[in-house]
């Protein structure tokens, strides 16, 4: 994952940890205070809620123990590899688009995010500025020029 992804999820989990933890806590104590629990929704939705808290953190956790993170400013190269941030232009449109590679927690399309195992990423790593790659799309096949690879 990329350092930003690292950041986001780090943050994310304080978040949790330090917030949402203690005010379902403090939720769950209140309505414990209200009497009989077994006709208590509220008790309940803490419960539930308290237990999605738990998997998120787990799940963040998970991800943060097993993460490779990579500092993308450190690296360079006329290559498309992780981390790359590249422009093309689709060849029958001539639509442009940028993109960086990222890890596949971090993808965000609508940011100009895409997962290193998606179709287009897989298309284009190893690829350099001047190359034509022809990715499978569910419309059916696309081109894209590789115009620009950067490291941001």
């Amino acid at each position: 994952m990329t350092a930003e992804g690292y950041r986001v999820l780090d943050d994310q989990l304080k978040q949790l940890k330090s917030v949402e933890r203690p005010s379902v806590i403090a939720a769950i104590s209140e309505a414990r205070e209200h009497g009989d629990l077994s006709e208590n929704a509220e008790y309940h939705a803490a419960k539930e809620r308290q237990g999605w808290i738990e998997g998120q953190i787990a799940e963040i956790e998970d991800k943060i123990s097993r993460a490779q993170v990579i500092d993308v400013t450190k690296l360079s190269g006329d290559q498309v590899k992780f981390g790359a941030t590249v422009t093309v232009v689709d060849e029958d449109t001539e639509e442009e688009g940028t993109y960086q590679i990222v890890g596949e927690h971090e993808a965000d399309v609508k940011a100009g995010k895409i997962s290193v195992s998606s179709p287009i990423a897989r298309a284009l790593i190893s690829k350099e500025v001047g190359d034509v790659v022809e990715v499978n799309t569910p419309g059916g096949v696309k081109a894209y020029e590789i115009l620009k690879v950067e490291w941001k």
